[in-house]
């Protein structure tokens, strides 16, 4: 069990200690980022964005996934994940562990996203146009309706385009 009670700030900069523990949590995180590199470059690249390495503790493995679907498809590949892990970086791997954390899925939507809006292509925006029949039937409940919404309905026929107010009586 850990240690709860309170403690001075100065063990975390105290250079006298071999290690402190800062330069400790430093060298892990560092650890835990190599890991994960090196995961993301074995696992298929469609899977980059919604998963990453949360820890490696006494040879197991922990990743984490945005979702089920993920997860799932996560899990068909553990087993080339474990041998390729263990081949290349860490013999002592025995097990992978995968857990489902919902923040990833937002992250990794804003990373597809991303990608996406690379300017590959210039697209339109998709214009809404109103049909001339449209405007025609909002006319009609426009006729039947209190002043202020017939006001609106009416301007909103006028939007439809010349070819409406070309068939208007």
């Amino acid at each position: 069990m850990r240690d709860s009670r309170p403690q001075s700030i100065e063990i975390f900069f105290d250079q006298a200690q071999q290690q402190s523990v800062l330069q400790q949590v430093q060298q892990r995180a560092i650890a835990l980022n190599q890991l994960n590199r090196a995961v993301q470059g074995i696992i298929p690249a469609q899977l980059h964005p919604w998963c990453r390495v949360a820890n490696f503790r006494q040879g197991i493995l922990v990743i984490e996934t945005a979702n089920a679907s993920w997860l799932m498809r996560l899990r068909y590949e553990q087993s080339s994940l474990l041998s390729a892990l263990r081949s290349q970086i860490l013999p002592s791997l025995t097990a992978i562990d995968i857990r489902i954390n919902p923040s990833l899925a937002a992250k990794g939507q804003k990373s597809v996203q991303e990608s996406s809006t690379q300017p590959t292509t210039v697209e339109k925006p998709l214009l809404r146009q109103l049909s001339a029949d449209s405007a025609e039937i909002l006319r009609g409940v426009a006729e039947r309706s209190p002043k202020k919404l017939k006001e609106t309905l009416e301007r909103l026929a006028a939007r439809a385009g010349e070819s409406t107010r070309s068939t208007s009586r």
